[in-house]
This record gives structure tokens, C-alpha cells and sequence, in this order.
């Protein structure tokens, strides 16, 4: 790695993210900015700097024809894509506010977001895309041009609004007027919250918000103009749009847009990343298929796995100055490549740094994938703080925490363990926030309503303020760590704890359909929905997760639980776009069995 060059644009060449954008284009023109799949010509094509800031400037062209101004809010709905970056710098630089959407948002959701934020431009995927949208984006008043960056709007859809990009770009190589001026505290973006607990809110991030967060990241993982990073967690989400898009363009390293999480696997073998970032569900699915492979291939590989893992664990403490040495790391270069070189191969055999933010990632998933090999890093954030604001190194890991804060940002743990932020990446406010919005108090904290603990300078999480689990007798829990728990078992892929004001837990569950057919079998039952209501079975199952629980207090036990079949979607309106539980979305959606579980039914 010596021989790999670290090459930041600093601070003090660029102030804003637009300005980042031109100082990365003038150093490194002829570099490979972006990698993406071309479907046409079905093959991966490169994108250079200097093509990515000619497109740049074309559609600044195109955006100064419409009667657009400064702050105003034009929105941006689809999959990672050097178009993304294009749309984004585009409007950065004409010192116009970016509201990212998901593509796969439902409709109702994105037309609060382009109505509460009154954008009067929206960029769409296609023809497919804007009919999805097109009945809830009728009465939006604001909302004067919607692009659709494929097909031919304009002559299948009576709709004023629609224009296709082909025909709305201007022709390339015309001569671009002086770019008006952008301010480092100029609002440059808002992001809307996923809206677990209630409707999304407007977060206003300012060009210094973003930038600070850029810089403090680099000041604490090194990222290399070598370095390829696989993009596939949406761009819409803070964490990817700071750390896997503004991040990599500072450094001056490669960004691969991947195809989605369907075709991860494939993208991760093709490209073969040497950085990756992901939110916690990601690993442990690949955790859980892990499992049930080695459930199935016998008892030999099981305990050469258990070996594998304990051996890597013990080496990665070693290296970490946290254990001594001992003779049994003479066996990593055995187990190495019968064991971990497979898991290696799987994620492209060259991944050098995995990064896990969101949420909180399992510490017996975090130890297994570190024990193999895996370089995983944790950190912790929130889109409130641009969004990063502690995390892990490669040479200070600490997987049981979220890692130290980065520079310029304060930690404090204030009443009831939550957790306040301040520092310069901390948010300007929320749209159309009140000025006595409670977030952020009169000390410039910011509110996080996360709980934690600091021990020698690192961040431990703890749960949500208001996720925590009140029982009868006053006992409190925070579901998250009981939730991952149960999910160690891959048999339960979906799990959300209920019960305050009950006596003793609940929990909503949903099975992995492959392993309850064959566990079904093992029972002597159908392997069938109707099955899942046999009092005998329930009890089993209910046994089988308690056990999950036995390190937890007796308190913290489950009294009975609801199982299916059926995921929990995105769609559905149950998860956020990066897989976290909607929990107020699925209290409403299962308030009769909730009811029935509560009344011992």
C-alpha cells in the first residue's frame, strides 16, 4: 500500500462542493472518475474527469434556460449514476438547492417531499418512472419542468412539464457565461429524513456542513487515488451521497456505480472494489446465507469455520496491540486460504476498508467478518450532521464501539444517555423549522435522540430515546440489540419488539421461507403460513429465540410472538430505503395482532 498516493483537494483550494468538484476535474482530467454499466452496449464503461466536467457544464447550459434562481430547490430521483454527480454539480454550481429523492420511494411520499420543499424542477429515470408518479404529482403548483432522462416524453404524454433530457440539453461546446457566485455557508442540499417516526423532515445542509464532514473523514481513513470504491447504497442517503460520492472526489479515487443490491454480488465480482459501504443489513444477510451454508455442507467445515474465525479474530486483536501473541496464529496461513480467502473472493478479493454506518452493526457479526479477514470499520451518524460523526480506523478499531469523533466535532452525553452533537458539519436546521425547533439547543448541541456512552474517547450507542421498551414494572429496554440478537439465527430474517406498558415482550417476526420449509419438515408440519398458527409450533419457535436471549436480563424475554411469511418492503412502506424498520408504519400495520398477542390470544 506505500506505493498507493494519497491526493486530497484541501480546504483551502475549495470551499464549496461545487468548487471541490472543479478543483478535482483541473488536477486529474484525464483519471477515471466514474465506472458505470452501460445497458445499450451491455459492458461497464469509464467516465473520465474532464468528460464528467464538459456534461457539468452542458447541463448548467440547459438549467440557466429555465427560470430557475439561486436557492431554488430542484430535485433529483435516480439510481447512482455519473448522471447523479453530473445533475448534482450542475446545480451546486448555479448556487441551486439539491433535493434527493429515492427512486423507489412511494408516490405519496415523494410528492409530500417535492411539495413541502416546493422544488420546481424533477429529474426522473423514464416513461416507467414518471407514470409510477404521475397521478401524485398532478396538483403540485411549484413543480414547472420534469425531466425524464430516457425515452421521448414529449411526444407519448400530454403533460407541458415533460421534456426528455435528449431534448432539453443544449448542443455541447457552447460557451459557458461566469458562474454567480456560491457562499460556503450557502444551503446546498436538502435531505429528507426517512421518516421512521412520523413524516420527513427537510434537513438543510450547507456546502461547509458537507465539506467539513469530507475533510474530517479524510483526516481519519486514508483514501487513495488507487482506490475503487463500489457505489451502490443509494445516493439519496447521506451516508453515500458524503462518503461514497464528495469523499472519493476529494481523494481523487474511482467510484463504480453499482446496479442495485440484486446484482451486488455480481458487481462485487466484476469490479472487484477495494472499498465498500454498507449498512448493517447487507452483512448480515451475507452473514446469514454464510450459516446456512454451513449448515449444510457438515460438521468439518462448521468447525474449521469456528477455528477460522476464532484464529482471525485473535490475530486481528494482536494487530490491534489488544492481545499478545500465540502459537495458534501459526495456523492463520492454513486456515487463510481454505476458510477466509472464499469470503475474500466474494467481496472482489481486493477490499481493503468496509465501512458499516446506518445503524448499529451485531458484535458477533462484526467479530466473525473481522476474524476472516474483512476490514470492517463502524461508525455513527446521522443526516442531521451531514451525516458522520464518529467512527472507527483501520489501526484504531474498536468493532464494540462506533469509534472517536471526528476532529472539530464535541460529543456530550447528556439526560437519559443521549447522545448531543456539535461541531461544524451539524445542520443549519430544518426546513421550515420553528426558531425554538428543540434539535438543536441554545449551546448549539444537537439532539440526537440516541443513547450511548463514552469509554476512552469512543462512542458506544445504546438505542433510540423513543424506541425504548417500557414494561409494567418499569423495566426499559432498547429493542435494537435484542432485535440483532434474534437475527444471529437466520431462520428469523425480520424481527420488531413490542410491548410497552405489557407485562413482557412481544415481537412481530417473519421467517426466511427456504430454511422454515426445512425446519417445517424436521417438526413434521406443513411448511405453510396456516402451520405458523399451531400453538405447538409457535411454542417451539418462541423457545428457539428466547434461547437467542440468554445473556440478556430475565426481564428481557419474549412472552409470544407473531410469525410470517411475508417480508417487509420497501414498498409497503415498512422500511426505509436502507432497510431500517418503519417501527410507528408496523405498530399501525400489525395493530391487530399486536392486540391479540397482548391480550394472550
Amino acid at each position: 500500500m506505500a506505493t498507493w498516493d494519497c491526493d486530497p483537494v484541501t480546504a483551502d483550494e475549495a470551499d464549496t462542493l461545487d468548487a471541490l468538484f472543479r478543483a478535482r476535474v483541473r488536477r486529474t482530467p484525464t483519471a477515471v472518475a466514474y465506472r458505470a454499466y452501460d445497458r445499450q452496449r451491455q459492458g461497464w464503461r469509464d467516465y473520465r474527469w474532464r468528460e464528467i466536467g464538459q456534461a457539468v457544464q452542458q447541463w448548467q447550459q440547459a438549467l440557466r434556460r429555465e427560470p430557475l434562481s439561486s436557492g431554488d430547490r430542484v430535485a433529483i430521483a435516480l439510481p447512482n449514476s455519473p448522471q447523479w454527480v453530473i445533475f448534482d454539480q450542475a446545480a451546486l454550481g448555479l448556487g441551486l438547492v439539491v433535493v434527493p429523492l429515492y427512486v423507489d420511494d412511494r408516490p405519496n411520499n415523494t410528492a409530500y417531499i417535492l411539495e413541502d420543499c416546493g422544488a420546481r424542477l424533477l429529474l426522473l429515470v423514464d416513461e416507467t418512472h414518471w407514470l409510477t408518479l404521475a397521478g401524485a404529482l398532478a396538483g403540485i403548483p411549484t413543480l414547472e419542468r420534469i425531466l425524464l432522462l430516457e425515452g421521448d416524453a414529449a411526444c407519448r404524454f400530454d403533460d407541458p412539464r415533460l421534456r426528455s433530457v435528449a431534448g432539453w440539453l443544449p448542443t455541447p461546446g457552447a460557451e459557458q457565461p461566469p458562474l454567480p457566485p456560491v457562499e460556503p455557508r450557502q444551503l446546498a442540499t436538502l435531505i429528507y429524513t426517512s421518516g421512521t417516526t412520523g413524516r420527513p423532515k427537510g434537513v438543510m445542509l450547507s456546502h461547509a456542513n458537507i465539506l467539513a464532514n469530507v475533510h474530517g473523514i479524510l483526516s481519519r481513513i486514508e483514501v487513495y487515488r488507487q482506490d475503487l470504491l463500489l457505489s451502490f447504497l443509494p445516493l439519496a442517503h447521506a451516508l453515500e451521497r458524503t462518503a461514497g460520492y464528495y469523499v472519493p472526489m476529494a481523494a481523487g479515487a474511482t467510484v463504480a456505480h453499482g446496479r442495485g443490491i440484486q446484482l451486488l454480488a455480481r458487481d462485487l465480482s466484476r469490479q472487484r472494489p477495494t472499498a465498500l459501504i454498507c449498512v448493517p443489513r447487507v452483512y448480515e444477510t451475507l452473514h446469514g446465507r454464510l450459516s446456512r451454508q454451513l449448515m449444510q455442507r457438515g460438521a468439518l467445515l462448521a468447525w474449521l469455520f469456528r477455528w477460522a474465525v476464532a484464529v482471525g479474530w485473535h490475530r486481528f486483536q494482536y494487530r490491534q496491540r489488544r492481545a499478545g501473541w500465540h502459537p495458534r496464529l501459526l495456523l492463520w496461513p492454513l486456515l487463510q486460504p481454505l476458510v477466509a480467502r472464499p469470503l475474500q473472493q466474494r467481496l472482489g478479493g481486493r477490499l481493503r476498508l468496509a465501512v458499516s454506518g446506518g445503524a448499529a452493526l451485531q458484535p458477533e457479526v462484526a467479530r466473525r467478518f473481522i476474524g476472516l479477514g474483512i476490514p470492517i470499520v463502524q461508525g455513527y451518524g446521522l443526516t442531521e450532521a451531514s451525516p458522520v460523526v464518529s467512527c472507527n480506523t483501520l489501526h484504531d478499531n474498536d468493532p464494540a464501539s462506533v469509534g472517536r469523533p471526528l476532529p472539530g466535532v464535541a460529543l456530550h452525553i447528556g439526560e437519559q444517555g443521549e447522545v448531543l452533537v456539535r461541531g461544524p458539519n451539524v445542520m443549519l436546521g430544518y426546513w421550515h423549522g420553528r426558531a425554538d425547533d428543540p434539535a438543536i439547543d441554545a449551546q448549539g448541541w444537537l439532539h440526537t435522540a440516541d443513547q450511548g456512552w463514552l469509554e476512552d474517547g469512543r462512542l458506544h450507542l445504546r438505542g433510540r430515546l423513543k424506541e425504548t421498551i417500557v414494561l409494567c414494572n418499569g423495566e426499559k429496554i432498547p429493542p435494537d440489540d435484542l432485535e440483532m440478537a434474534i437475527r444471529l439465527d437466520p431462520l428469523f430474517s425480520q424481527v420488531m419488539l413490542a410491548g410497552s406498558g405489557q407485562p413482557r415482550l412481544v415481537a412481530l417476526v417473519v421467517l426466511e421461507p427456504e430454511l422454515w420449509r426445512e425446519q417445517a419438515i424436521q417438526w413434521g408440519v406443513e411448511p405453510d403460513d396456516a402451520a405458523l398458527n399451531d400453538p405447538v409450533v409457535k411454542q417451539l419457535l418462541l423457545a428457539r429465540m428466547n434461547g437467542l436471549l440468554k445473556e440478556f436480563p430475565a426481564y428481557a424475554t419474549l412472552g409470544r410472538a407473531h410469525f410470517s411469511l411475508t417480508p417487509w418492503r420497501v414498498a409497503d412502506g415498512l422500511l426505509t430505503p436502507t432497510l431500517k424498520l418503519k417501527r410507528s408504519q408496523l405498530l399501525e400495520r400489525f395493530a391487530g395482532q399486536l392486540r391479540q398477542l397482548q391480550q394472550g390470544s
